[in-house]
């Protein structure tokens, strides 16, 4: 199958950082359909040798493993190409086409990796130009609007030149091995599911920590700040991954209309219960990893007096039968203690216990990052003696080791999968829009609120009120168990 993939802001951090490193690893493996090409669309003007050249030189950026060798680089770069292409001339996407029409090849994907606010322009121009045939396929960077009305005029545009089926809404935490393999540990196998209800589970946590800050992104950080940037998209979309139903087939519209079902059962927000349940914070400066760190209001480009949140703490509910009455608990933020993401799945303990020593309830741990992996938390006696007490064990699964032959990043698989086709890793407009329509009462109190977010040192775990928010609920977060 051949194929062509455009890559819209060629010269921007996301395709140097994430998507062309993804692309060699699929290389690399061999798990490029052959007869591939990448080209780089952006408005300076290169010629491709140039461009090669820049490129090699941003891959010493890229983690030791995963840099290529000259002769791997040199057999890459016979794919990749460069255009110049300004977004605001109409004469530059007729080129797009001609270039494309060179082979025609059996599917083109257009990738966004540009600012959402240009992705209206840049469909409304692809459309002109009969850029949106049945074999092109888009895909849309988040963030994907601002707000709820700037989501659905972006997707009000995109539907207006694609059909659905070829609009994929990336998010690449659902590229991870661990959350394909919550999908697995639920659906293929029989030892969970009985227990994946409120009879059985006292809470969930759903933790996206960084310990580092908004360095030089200051300026588009103090625009979006935690709950767009995590909550809304990421956070929100292991949610759903956790609580839906078993979807009747493996396919990208049953899943995606069960998760659809979860985001339509959160527990909706009021003016009230957004102050009694939703913490938000700005961090200060500190001390991460043994050095001191500044506070939000001194990095660059982060406007003097801003009140944007650089962490947030979440409790709410899905309403349904299945999770009725079990809190859930979702975090993340900037400059926290370490950097890591997970969603812990804490079980209720047992009824009545007849041994000694602290009953402490069993817990799973799908790890997201830094290492994917599953950790389940049990007791055991350690066969010293009659009455001793128990001791607690965990079952640790490391997928990196696992499945070392067979490992592809998130970006990799995402990629891999727009070429094929498969759209079960992808966001729907529909489940997007209303992921923004349940963050949205949260960000109208907040613009309302003179208090502003609450102070919390760099390389902490963010402000107290949100180690009470759990409290309030007799649970702590998992590293404070």
């Amino acid at each position: 199958m051949s194929f062509d993939l455009v890559l819209f802001g060629g010269t921007g951090d996301l395709t140097w950082r994430k998507l062309v490193p993804a692309l060699f690893q699929a290389f690399r493996h061999g798990k490029l359909p052959p007869g591939g090409r990448i080209l780089a669309v952006a408005r300076d003007e290169q010629t491709d040798e140039q461009y090669h050249a820049w490129i090699k030189e941003r891959f010493q950026d890229v983690e030791g493993a995963k840099r290529p060798t000259d002769e791997e680089f040199a057999s890459f770069a016979e794919m990749l190409h460069y255009r110049r292409l300004d977004l605001s001339q109409p004469e530059h996407y007729e080129r797009l086409k001609q270039w494309l029409n060179q082979r025609h090849a059996d599917t083109v994907v257009l990738y966004l990796a540009t600012s959402p606010y240009l992705f209206p322009q840049i469909c409304a121009q692809l459309g002109v130009v009969g850029l949106n045939t049945a074999q092109i396929r888009v895909v849309l960077e988040k963030p994907l609007g601002h707000d709820l009305a700037s989501a659905q005029e972006i997707n009000r545009v995109v539907r207006s030149v694609f059909k659905e089926e070829q609009a994929f809404r990336i998010d690449h935490y659902l590229g991870k091995p661990s959350v394909q393999n919550l999908m697995a540990l639920r659906f293929g196998n029989v030892l969970f599911e009985p227990l994946w209800r409120r009879e059985s589970i006292a809470n969930v946590q759903i933790t996206i920590a960084e310990d580092f800050g908004v360095g030089t992104r200051g300026d588009f950080y103090d625009t979006t700040g935690a709950l767009r940037d995590m909550i809304q998209n990421h956070a929100l979309q292991l949610l759903t991954m956790v609580a839906m139903e078993p979807p009747s087939r493996n396919d990208a519209d049953a899943i995606r209309d069960e998760k659809l079902k979860v985001l339509r059962s959160l527990k909706p927000f009021t003016e009230e219960s957004v102050a009694r349940d939703v913490v938000r914070g700005q961090y200060r400066a500190g001390n991460a990893q043994g050095t001191k760190a500044a506070g939000y209001l001194e990095e660059a480009k982060v406007p003097r007096g801003s009140t944007t949140e650089t962490f947030v703490a979440i409790r709410t509910e899905v309403q349904n039968w299945r999770w009725a009455g079990v809190p859930f608990y979702l975090r993340t933020g900037k400059r926290l203690a370490s950097r890591e993401a997970q969603i812990v799945i804490n079980f209720r303990a047992t009824p009545h216990s007849i041994f000694a020593g602290v009953n402490q309830p069993n817990k799973l741990v799908i790890n997201l990052q830094p290492e994917d992996g599953l950790e389940l938390h049990l007791l055991a006696a350690k066969g010293t003696g009659q009455h001793e007490p128990l001791s607690p064990v965990s079952l640790d699964l490391d997928f990196d080791k696992a499945f070392a032959e067979n490992r592809v990043g998130a970006y990799e698989r995402l990629l891999l999968e727009v070429i094929a086709g498969r759209l079960n890793l992808f966001v729907r407009s529909d489940e997007q829009e209303q992921a923004w329509r349940w963050v949205e009462p949260v960000l109208n109190a907040w613009a309302r609120d003179v208090n502003g977010p609450r102070p919390y040192a760099a390389g902490t775990w963010g402000p107290a009120a949100a180690s009470a928010l759990v409290a309030r609920d007799g649970f702590a977060w998992a590293e404070e168990q």
